[in-house]
């Protein structure tokens, strides 16, 4: 499964609206829509680096880099190209 599947996926099976209402695009700010809240967040992070094997650095913890499909994918993206 490709990074951005696997990331929709978890994204889906954490949201706290009803499922009917949960049509997000690969840019929807996952926040500021209610699709999830604060608490997920960190749900989110250990995930990302349990799912891809890396500890995401005190600079890359930026609302900015969790809040879109795209900008998680590209935060993994950047740091798989690093290793």
């Amino acid at each position: 499964m490709e990074i951005k599947q696997k990331i929709r996926s978890f994204i889906e099976s954490n949201l706290v609206v009803f499922e009917d209402e949960a049509v997000f695009t690969d840019d929807d700010h996952i926040f500021q829509k209610g699709f999830v809240n604060s608490l997920f967040a960190m749900k989110l992070l250990s995930y990302i680096e349990q799912e891809f094997g890396f500890t995401v650095s005190n600079e890359d913890l930026d609302i900015a880099n969790f809040s879109t499909l795209n900008n998680i994918v590209k935060l993994i993206e950047k740091h798989k190209q690093e290793a």
